[in-house]
């Protein structure tokens, strides 16, 4: 059974910091894409950020220079550290993981809320 579950998310306040974590198992973790994704009440989910098997990361514009997406494969866990927070990063946050090998496969947590606010 495959499982990505997602933890850290909560209140903090604008211009404060948070650091989410997402725990994989179920999968060969190494090989996977990693990546967070957000969802706003009334919007899409949008790509955070992403970090490949290989160490490569590429971040939304929003988030460049705020938000560091790592990995570690021996822990097989994903991490996005999230620094200068606005009100409008409030949304649940979604661990993804993907990879292409017979198809896609892609593999969903079930998404922590990460509010910010006075």
């Amino acid at each position: 059974q495959v499982q990505l579950v997602e933890s850290g998310g909560g209140l903090v306040q604008p211009g404060g910091s948070l650091k989410l974590s997402c725990a994989a198992s179920g999968i060969i973790f190494s090989i996977f894409t990693m990546a967070w994704y957000r969802q706003a009440p009334g919007k899409q989910r949008e790509l955070v950020a992403a970090i490949t098997s290989g160490g490569s990361t590429n971040y939304a514009d929003s988030m460049k220079g705020r938000f560091t997406i790592s990995r570690d494969n021996a822990k097989k866990t994903v991490w996005l550290q999230m620094n200068s927070l606005k009100p409008e990063d409030t949304a649940v946050y979604y661990c993804n993981a993907e990879r292409r090998g017979l198809g896609l496969s892609v593999y969903w947590g079930q998404g922590t809320q990460v509010t910010v606010s006075s």
